[in-house]
């Protein structure tokens, strides 16, 4: 199967100022996610997707293929994810270099363990899925069957629906929340289905020690004391 690693990383972050090249463990952010995608044995090409022209410089520098800038119309705050892999697929369509299915590696993950990529690729394949999300058991506090939602009458109804709540914590099904690490889906699928997730949606469960997802400077606090104690 050939696959096409996709790091997207536009400029113009809000909540961390710079994120994708501010420095982290004395690296640009962005060099986690790379040096990542690089152990890979099963991704075909790796790519960075991205409109800034810093972030370009940097990727250049750590030797991450850039074979396009992004168009300014898919690098604004409200601009989704599909239509970023949706470009990048096309790019290369146009150039005569088909893929069967697309991982999408986030910068704001910069952890992943050893073996990750190359584990979801062989599951998403093992299980003939159309896509395939990396992902963390929700606590049991949180999980959907303890969760309560409004309801018509203003009353709280439980979330999934069911009139009589589970009332120990070892009932509970096991769920599990999308960590962001890793989303691989078939290219048939973004391109007809104009989506990321499907139906047929394997999974694959990364390191609860490992998980940080970027989005403030908390987030960004939490990051600086992982790399001391993954990296040091």
């Amino acid at each position: 199967m050939k696959i096409l690693g996709l790091i997207p990383a536009r400029g113009g972050s809000k909540g961390i100022p710079g994120k994708n090249i501010k420095a982290l463990g004395g690296k640009p952010l962005l060099a986690y996610t790379y040096d990542s995608a690089k152990q890979s044995k099963l991704l075909s090409k790796v790519i960075l997707s991205s409109d800034d022209s810093d972030i370009i410089a940097v990727a250049n520098q750590i030797g991450l293929e850039v074979p396009f800038t992004r168009p300014e119309n898919l690098a604004n705050d409200q601009s989704p994810t599909l239509p970023v892999i949706a470009h990048a697929l096309r790019f290369f369509e146009e150039k005569g270099e088909k893929f069967d299915a697309v991982c999408l590696l986030q910068t704001t993950y910069p952890f992943r363990r050893k073996g990750l990529i190359d584990d979801a690729i062989k599951e998403f394949i093992r299980t003939d899925a159309e896509a395939l999300v990396s992902v963390l058991p929700v606590p049991h506090e949180f999980n959907p069957h303890w969760v309560f939602e409004p309801g018509l009458n203003g009353f709280l109804e439980i979330a999934t629906g069911e009139k009589q709540i589970i009332p120990r914590r070892q009932d509970l099904p096991t769920s599990f929340f999308r960590d962001g690490a890793i989303y691989i889906t078939k290219s048939e699928v973004i391109l007809s289905k104009n989506s990321i997730l499907s139906e047929k949606l394997a999974y694959i469960v990364g390191d609860e020690s490992r998980y940080v997802n970027l989005d403030t400077f908390d987030d960004w606090k939490k990051a600086e004391i992982l790399v001391n104690k993954l990296f040091r």
